[in-house]
């Protein structure tokens, strides 16, 4: 079953990863990460595979995120396969990060959460005009993982910061901007790039097919962006947005309301460990801790309740104010795990955050 989920062939010198379940957008299960991992494995010691590609199933994108109806299940009833799950996740994540042959993710259509873990990680990051990128975590409760606050942390300015707490969407344009993506290459050149990847190496074939991307709209924000989410506190920094007087601004503000105060200020506070913390091993493990804490708050189940299983889009967050949550209550997602936790070994060819 899990290599029907994930279909793994070779293609001339390239190993090609499917994720294959276009009717749940490509959602990853624990099935689909191992038999990622062992297919990087396995074509590590072939010396006739050159290069990796990872596509997705279906015209609506790569991959959703992780499967959170199962999350969700999992959660109400203790949470112990979920850790399991994201143990094996950030591990495959590391493991992309420092894979000694070129990576290659075609990060079309919808890229989110843990779609991001398996391709924002890799050596060639592709996006096209279809691309929607994102880390939208904390519209459920939960707080970005998968080496997102790694991604994020490194981002220019606060726009890392933004994107982390409202999970607002990257087309191509802000996703290199962002240092989600590497290169821009339209649709409908895909077929023609993955073709010539069978036979040759990336850096050989990219230039035929990597075009200027459309320009997106971070880049023209960073002023007020900077200026906002500079704060010290998510209170300050919904103040700062709606004094500043920028629609856009307010817009923002008005998310950050609606999201769960909790997921809020624990995803700033993860954001600023990440900027001290070093290579992506060591963030992936404060990830663990928080992901795990957060399998037995509230706010994951409430919040893919309302947005996943009945759909009401009107989560009860408790606490329901920013004022209400403590900072004991944000100390706690970084505590030690209560039984296994995640060691990860750094690696030299991880990039390493520039403060």
């Amino acid at each position: 079953m899990s290599e029907e989920l994930v279909r793994v062939r070779v293609e001339g010198r390239t190993g090609v990863l499917t994720l294959n379940r276009p009717k749940a957008l490509n959602a990853l299960t624990h099935s689909m990460v191992a038999t990622i991992a062992a297919a990087l494995d396995r074509w590590e010691r072939d010396p006739e595979v050159a290069a990796v590609v990872l596509t997705g199933a279906g015209e609506r994108g790569l991959c959703a995120g992780g499967d959170i109806r199962s999350i969700h299940e999992d959660a109400r009833a203790g949470g112990q396969a979920s850790a399991a799950f994201w143990r094996d996740e950030y591990r495959l994540n590391a493991r992309i990060a420092r894979y000694p042959k070129p990576y290659v993710a075609i990060m079309d259509g919808i890229v989110m959460g843990g779609g991001v873990g398996v391709a924002a990680h890799g050596s060639v990051r592709i996006v096209t005009e279809g691309s929607k990128v994102a880390m939208p975590e904390t519209g459920i409760g939960f707080v970005p993982d998968v080496g997102g606050t790694y991604l994020l942390a490194l981002a220019p300015g606060e726009l890392g910061t933004h994107l982390a707490l409202t999970g607002a969407v990257m087309g191509p344009g802000d996703a290199l901007l962002c240092g989600f993506a590497d290169h821009f290459v339209e649709r409908a050149q895909l077929p023609a790039l993955l073709a010539a990847l069978r036979t040759a190496p990336p850096g050989e074939v990219l230039h035929r097919h990597v075009r200027d991307a459309p320009s997106g709209g971070l880049r023209a924000n960073r002023s007020w962006i900077d200026a906002c989410y500079s704060a010290d506190s998510v209170e300050e920094i919904v103040e700062r947005l709606l004094a500043c007087g920028v629609p856009a601004a307010g817009e923002a503000a008005a998310t950050l309301l609606a999201r769960s105060p909790t997921a809020l200020k624990v995803t700033l506070a993860a954001l600023r460990r990440a900027r001290e913390l070093g290579p992506l091993e060591r963030v992936l493990e404060q990830e663990y801790r928080v992901s795990c804490a957060a399998l037995s708050s509230t706010d994951l189940v409430e919040g893919i309740r309302a947005q996943v299983i009945d759909k009401d889009r009107a989560p009860r967050w408790s606490p329901g104010t920013l004022a209400e949550v403590t900072d004991a209550d944000v100390a706690r997602y970084f505590a030690p795990t209560g039984g296994e936790g995640l060691s990860l070994a750094a690696s030299a060819s991880s990039k390493e955050v520039p403060w």
